[in-house]
Parts: C-alpha cells; structure tokens; sequence
C-alpha cells in the first residue's frame, strides 16, 4: 500500500498512475493535523487497513498528474539521520563507528516542492539520496532479531547540507536543519511491498544528469543495528523517521535551477526543484570524480555571493 496526502492533505492511496481519496474511511479517528492522523492510522495500522484498502479496491481514482503530492509524513516526531553508513564502493576499509544526527521537522517538503538554498556563506550545498524507514510502533531497546517488526513501512530521502559553515564545535544543526532540506515522498510505502530493503537500487538524477548510483547493500551498519542502536538512546514513535546514509562519492552541488529525481527501488520517484536567489555557481564536478583527478574534498565555488 502506497499511502500519499494530495492537494490540501487528503489522505490518498495510490493505485496505478491515480489516487484514490480514502479519508472518508478514517473520518472517525479524532487529530489535530495531518500528521497527527497519519500517526494514529500508522499506530494502529491493523485496525484501519481493511477499511482503506475497501476504500481504494471501489474509489474512483484521480491521476497523479492532476494533484498536488505532499510529504506523506508532513511534520514526523523525530527524522534522525545516519551518518557515514556506506562502504563506498569498497573504499572503506572498515565501516566508520555508528553515528546519526537529528533533523528538524521543520525542514520536511514533499514531491514537487522546492529546496530554498539560503543566504549563508556555505561552502558547498548538496542533498543525500537515501531511503528512510518508519517506525510503527513505539520502540525502546529493540533487539535486533526484533527490529524488522517495529517498521512499517519506507520511503525516498533527501538529506540536504550546507557545508563548510564555520562555527564553534558541532555545526550539524545549522548544516542539516534548515527550512526545505528534507524532502521525502512521494509517498509511504508498508513494508510488506519491499521484499529485502537491503538490496534496493538508488539513484540520483540532477537536470537528467545521473550523479549518484548505489544499492543498499554496500551499507555499513544495517537496518537491525540502526534499530537497536537509536532504540537504546531513546524511545522511537510511530512515524518516526530514520535515514539510512547514503554512499557520498556521486555528491555534486545543488544549485539554483536545478531539477532533482530520487528514485530508490520499489519506492517511486522523488521530484524537488532548488531555488537560490542568489544564483551562486559550482562546477558540476562529484566527489568521485574529484577523488579520481587527485584532488580531495567538494568543488569550490567559482561564482556569486560568497565565492
């Protein structure tokens, strides 16, 4: 089941190239917002399925072309990102120790929408193709022979950062956090539909240009350690998001213009524009390619404020 909020946050299901208006079939459970709704149908997911799944087998469904697409978790509890969880191709000789930051609910859009790079002096922007699993119910030192039972489902990813901002300590809130940098969608996919989410296909098109290619079994800790080591520092709730990390040698700059797709196998296809009023200009170059000419690190900046 492919769970969506179209237009002004109706619940939707997709069914083939339409979406199908199920609200109706969760009319009775009380919320504050949508994402207070979702919540509650995600919590008790076994107690709802058959009424949206009657809802969808006799809507009439609208085409996906003709509504607007919202993040199918509009403001999660919690999106915490994995940090540096991919081998990389093998260019790792052991997995980096597991690590993960917090993003801000806050910086959550959805399909269609657009990244609003910001007045900062960064000194790069690029966004992360990864996939994201949802937790399904509350979750606290979870086992890891448990850990596929608390997921119900996952979804496409985009981790946006603005680096190189100079600061005193840690500066992951202000390179990770900020308004628009967390695109997901389109829509939430149950679990039951992605037979082995560790062998999943992700690719990253920027202006139909292919910049990352990778699958999710070059990841370093894997989705049980993920669970149980985040479920040992806090507890997770029902739609609670965690990213999974992303292999970072196809990284390129994010700029102004630019028309971005994440598709991850089985998970549909993320599509974000990126918006920078100040139209500051980096060479297109990826981190693979700048390793592969001897050079280390991002791209510098060539053009625009900053530069």
């Amino acid at each position: 089941m492919k769970l969506v909020f179209f237009d002004d946050f109706k619940l939707g299901i997709v069914k083939d190239d339409t979406v199908v208006d199920v609200s109706g079939a969760v009319s009775g459970i009380e919320h504050t917002s949508p994402q207070d709704l979702i919540g509650k149908i995600i919590e008790n997911f076994s107690q709802h399925r058959a009424a949206l799944q009657q809802a969808v087998d006799s809507g009439q469904g609208k085409p996906l072309s003709q509504v607007r697409l919202r993040s199918p978790l509009p403001k999660p509890p919690n999106i915490i990102c994995m940090a540096v969880n991919y081998m990389e191709d093998g260019t790792r000789d052991e997995p980096a120790p597991i690590n993960a930051f917090q993003k801000s609910p806050n910086s959550v859009i959805g399909d269609g929408d657009t990244m609003v790079l910001p007045d900062i002096p960064a000194a790069i922007f690029e966004g992360e193709a990864e996939f994201a699993l949802v937790i399904g119910k509350h979750a606290s030192n979870v086992k890891q022979e448990d850990a596929f039972d608390y997921i119900f489902g996952y979804m496409n990813f985009i981790d946006g950062s603005a680096r190189g901002l100079q600061a005193g300590g840690n500066t992951f809130y202000q390179m990770k956090s900020r308004d628009t940098f967390a695109p997901m969608g389109p829509y939430l996919v149950t679990a039951d539909e992605i037979d082995d989410p560790q062998k999943l296909a992700i690719n990253l098109w920027v202006n139909e240009d292919l910049k990352q290619s990778f699958n999710s079994d070059d990841m370093a800790h894997k989705i049980p350690r993920i669970i149980e080591w985040v479920s040992s520092i806090h507890e997770l709730e029902p739609g609670d998001v965690i990213a999974t990390g992303t292999n970072h040698r196809g990284l390129s700059a994010f700029q102004n213009a630019d028309k971005v797709e994440l598709e991850v196998q089985g998970l549909g296809v993320l599509h974000f524009n990126v918006q920078d009023n100040l139209k500051r200009t980096w060479p297109r170059t990826t981190r693979l390619e700048m390793a592969e000419s001897g050079r280390e690190g991002t791209v510098p900046q060539d053009g625009g404020k900053y530069s």
